[in-house]
């Protein structure tokens, strides 16, 4: 039998990984394309904002003088910011050596950070626009990031651009990380000129998705993020300041999300499930929330700049902007393009979906009961106590035939404190099988994540009403409510969307501590992330008639998976 308590940063098999983490460190495995050296790009083009700052972009255009639709991108990066030859070859980005890239990776040398390839869309008869932000590379001013200053400066990109003679005055907007999350604010103000978006893996709250989720600080990414945005931009707000401003949800977090009820515009979204640390919740959420009648999401588990350049994405995104940009007539998107992993390389299979959840999901109960187990029936009422910072509390449900777990999952349990009168929570679901724990494509890179994970500050625990559903409970984050000595209280801690098989024989393994589950080491570990831990004391799991803990998961009615 399993114990019930468990120390999941201390996993096998770290060497083997540092060493292919280390080779990907010194040769990531990115090819870089010369540019034709006949394509046609005006740099540096000046376009006046109506206070008179002037922003600039690049420029890139088929040959000839029929008007073509325009893809837009807008970000802080530097539009210049792009591969250049060397006596050694090509240079890259630090990012490709830094995060992990467990997949090749091709684009050509005038592909900017997350930015779509203009080389690519121009063969396809696309005119592409990369933009400096305001206080951004070539740019003017000082500029002001995730705001409604910001969104309006875009706005005005936008309209520049379906203005021009060699536009058809129809403009769509496509790119990654924070290329995506500048399109949902200036969506939601409809520029004339803007017919569609393609914001692939953006979140959409930067206080629920990237900088406290659950209610915990993010002190690895973020503090490494925001350091580099003062570095490559001038700025009239430092977010860390404000972030260290403002610990709960207030009107300053309000004021920097978008309100994606407002967006209308036909959307693209990549919502992968291997960025939990980042992107993965946000860009869901937009998918659920957005007020645009033809939404569509493309959800996978790879890597995620290998993803987006690949052949099958692209063609994607082509597909979309094809029927949205240029009017032809080509069949609408899938409202979900699903795909389904055992492990990080095995995808199973790649279906069409209508809507996430699934309609047809059967939601299950596992509840936890003595001896670290998991059972669909309730057990004998009892409890287990962990370190909350040396050990967790790990619970097994032995799969009994092939099933399938797609959508969100949710921990709902009972927890009391000992020496402590509040304590940052995190959950894994972890697949085993043969013996060994399964691993999954995470944020950075990473390739030993776990199959979901969630984290839940117990002191921010009350429930947002009107955000939350039975199986996504989202968070106020406005009220801290400490726990008192003896006090039992319910928490529901959501984990990350997935879609995961297991077969007969398999075990999921439920893992709740007062850490972060995965270690922080750069070559074996996953860096950089960081989340500030619990301090001294224990955490105590109650179950009981009373006190049903358990966690819910997604099952999927049985299809034909093939061994």
């Amino acid at each position: 039998m399993i114990s019930s308590l468990d120390v999941p940063w201390r996993r096998p098999g770290r060497v083997a990984y540092a060493r292919a983490r280390l080779g990907a460190f010194l040769r990531p495995p990115v090819t870089v394309l010369p540019a034709p050296v006949d394509l046609r790009v005006d740099r540096d083009v000046a376009i006046p904002m109506t206070d008179g700052v002037t922003l600039r972009v690049n420029l890139y255009r088929p040959p000839g003088d029929d008007p073509v639709p325009v893809i837009l991108s807008a970000h802080p990066y530097g539009k210049d910011n792009h591969p250049h030859r060397t006596r050694r070859g090509w240079s890259l980005n630090l990012q490709y050596r830094i995060m992990n890239q467990s997949e090749p990776v091709r684009f050509s040398s005038e592909t900017g950070w997350e930015a779509p390839d203009p080389v690519w869309w121009v063969s396809q008869g696309y005119a592409v626009v990369n933009a400096d932000v305001r206080g951004a590379g070539t740019s003017d001013g000082v500029g002001s990031l995730f705001s409604d200053a910001e969104a309006a400066d875009i706005v005005e990109l936008i309209e520049w651009a379906g203005a021009q003679p060699w536009s058809t005055g129809r403009v769509g907007m496509l790119g990654v990380s924070y290329l995506a999350m500048a399109q949902y604010k200036a969506a939601a103000l409809h520029p004339p000129s803007l017919q569609a978006i393609c914001p692939w893996e953006g979140f959409t709250d930067a206080y629920r998705d990237f900088m406290t989720p659950g209610g915990v600080v993010e002190a690895g990414f973020t503090k490494i993020w925001l350091a580099m945005s003062k570095r490559v931009a001038r700025l009239t707000v430092d977010l860390g300041k404000e972030r260290k401003a403002h610990p709960l949800r207030d009107a300053w977090w309000d004021a920097i999300t978008p309100d994606l009820g407002e967006i209308t515009v036909p959307m693209l979204v990549c919502t992968s499930f291997s960025d939990d640390n980042v992107h993965s919740s946000g860009s869901m959420r937009a998918f659920q929330r957005v007020g645009s009648a033809d939404r569509f999401a493309y959800a996978h588990r790879g890597s995620k700049w290998a993803t987006f350049y690949s052949e099958a994405a692209r063609s994607a995104q082509l597909q979309f902007f094809d029927r949205y940009l240029l009017g032809h007539d080509v069949p609408k998107p899938s409202p979900l393009r699903l795909e389904v992993r055992e492990s990080a390389r095995a995808i199973v299979e790649v279906r069409d979906e209508q809507e996430w959840p699934l309609a047809r999901t059967v939601w299950t109960d596992l509840h936890l009961g003595p001896g670290g187990t998991l059972s669909r029936g309730v057990g004998d009422p009892g409890s287990i106590g962990f370190d909350l910072r040396r050990n967790a509390a790990a619970f097994t449900w032995s799969v009994g035939e092939d099933v399938e777990l797609t959508g969100p999952m949710v921990l709902k349990v009972w927890m009391s404190l000992e020496g402590a009168d509040d304590a940052n929570i995190f959950v894994g679901v972890e697949k085993r099988g043969g013996g060994r724990v399964i691993g999954f494509e995470g944020s950075y890179g990473y390739g030993r994540d776990r199959v979901a994970s969630g984290r839940l500050r117990m002191a921010l625990r009350e429930l947002d009403v009107d955000l939350s559903t039975p199986h996504q409970p989202e968070h106020t984050f406005r009220t801290v409510s400490p726990i008192a000595a003896g006090e039992v209280v319910p928490l529901e801690v959501a984990l990350t969307g997935s879609s995961t098989l297991f077969r007969a024989g398999d075990e999921l393994r439920l893992l709740v501590a007062g850490r972060y589950l995965e270690p922080g080491n750069p070559l074996f570990g996953h860096f950089p992330t960081r989340y500030e831990r619990s301090g001294r004391g224990r955490g105590i799991l109650h179950w009981s008639g009373s006190h049903p803990s358990r966690l819910v998961v997604p099952v999927v009615p049985a299809a034909a998976h093939t061994h």
